[in-house]
């Protein structure tokens, strides 16, 4: 028995004034605490007064009988154990009892009050489950609607969150002199650890990236602004007279890893920063880590530009190696982030590499040969964030 008889409660009720008072010397040695009744009237009004843990009652008795006790009391106390004794030969008065709600049965002579203490622990023990049962599902639903309130404004947070990161990505069809660039962010969650911006430097030249932050949600997503802000404030340098590092991709790279590692925010990211030179037509660039590396399209005929380096952020002072490439008229450049390779059916990565050459030659390095053929504008839940970034230049 779990519950403690000193904090149980027995109503008993029965005609038999001298069994009344065996049952009464016996529980009360045992530590329960028991009330008398003669007849279902009184016993009633002593439920209602005294609100006992536990109902024992006779179904024969005169004023008021068991069974009407019975229909009473479940309704009025339903969750409150109600036992019933019986003469052996009200059978079917003890079918009609369990039926409406009685939780369990004796019947006379009770030989052993032991039978009975143990038929009323264990009616208490059930009582006290159901109420505990009672408790946790008030208590779970309490809790699921506190998450709901919290999901309610983590959405908000995040529709603001996306509305901003939205309003820091450039616009779409953005030319510079001769070059047109475009772009496709598709996040994996609400959020976006993919990022990608193009910028004028200079009249003779012009900066961009993308970028792909370790992990998924609000807080790469944080990094992505940490990122752009980072940028900005190079760019604004250069403006500035102050330095020219806008102008020298692994000197970027360098100074935005000691930035991200500097934070301490457990983030870092793959990169690739590259600076066209309008007069020349060449591309400078460096990659941080980044996956796979651009490709480029010219006469019909695609590859990947070489070129590696560290991820960016992962140690405190690293360098990247600088590469240019000549942008030949009629040039169309391509970066992904790696989230591609997730959604390429290929297995290996040498067969993923080789489909997107051939994706690229087949849809003239277009976004949207891309998002039509792997279907990423149906695709509501996807593996990874997939950014895809293209530069034309005019033939």
């Amino acid at each position: 028995m779990i519950q403690s008889p000193l904090l149980a409660k027995i109503l008993f009720i029965d005609d038999d004034k001298a069994f009344c008072l065996s049952v009464k010397e016996y529980f009360e040695d045992n530590g329960f605490t028991l009330i008398e009744a003669h007849n279902g009237k009184v016993g009633l009004e002593i439920f209602r007064q005294e609100q006992p843990d536990v109902v024992v009652t006779d179904l024969q008795m005169p004023v008021m009988d068991g069974l009407e006790v019975l229909k009473i009391l479940s309704k009025e106390a339903p969750n409150v154990p109600i036992l019933v004794i019986s003469d052996a030969g009200g059978l079917n008065d003890v079918i009609h009892a369990l039926r409406i709600g009685a939780w369990d049965y004796l019947t006379k002579p009770i030989q052993f009050l032991s039978v009975l203490e143990h038929a009323v622990c264990r009616a208490l023990e059930r009582s006290r489950l159901i109420e505990e049962n009672r408790i946790y599902r008030e208590k779970l639903e309490q809790a699921n609607q506190a998450l709901k309130k919290s999901l309610d404004i983590l959405e908000e947070d995040q529709e603001a969150g996306r509305s901003v990161q939205m309003k820091l990505l450039p616009a779409q069809n953005v030319a510079f002199d001769q070059y047109l660039f475009n772009h496709h962010v598709a996040p994996s969650l609400y959020l976006s650890g993919d990022f990608v911006d193009y910028f004028k430097i200079n009249d003779k030249s012009f900066g961009f990236y993308i970028a792909d932050v370790s992990g998924h949600g609000a807080s790469s997503a944080f990094v992505t602004v940490l990122l752009k802000s980072t940028m900005t404030q190079m760019l604004g340098r250069y403006h500035a007279a102050q330095d020219a590092v806008i102008m020298e991709p692994d000197k970027v790279l360098a100074f935005i890893g000691t930035e991200i590692h500097a934070a301490k925010l457990g983030k870092y990211l793959t990169m690739v920063y590259g600076v066209v030179d309008l007069e020349s037509h060449t591309f400078t660039y460096s990659i941080g880590g980044h996956y796979p590396n651009p490709i480029v399209l010219e006469a019909g005929k695609a590859r990947f530009l070489e070129g590696k380096g560290f991820p960016v952020g992962i140690m405190k002072q690293a360098t990247y190696p600088r590469y240019t490439t000549p942008l030949t008229p009629g040039a169309r450049l391509l970066l992904f982030s790696d989230g591609i390779a997730e959604i390429l059916p290929e297995k290996d990565m040498e067969a993923k590499e080789k489909l997107l050459l051939a994706m690229t030659v087949e849809g003239q390095a277009s976004i949207a040969h891309f998002i039509e053929h792997l279907g990423l504008a149906d695709k509501k839940s996807l593996p990874d964030d997939v950014t895809i970034l293209t530069l034309w230049r005019d033939p």
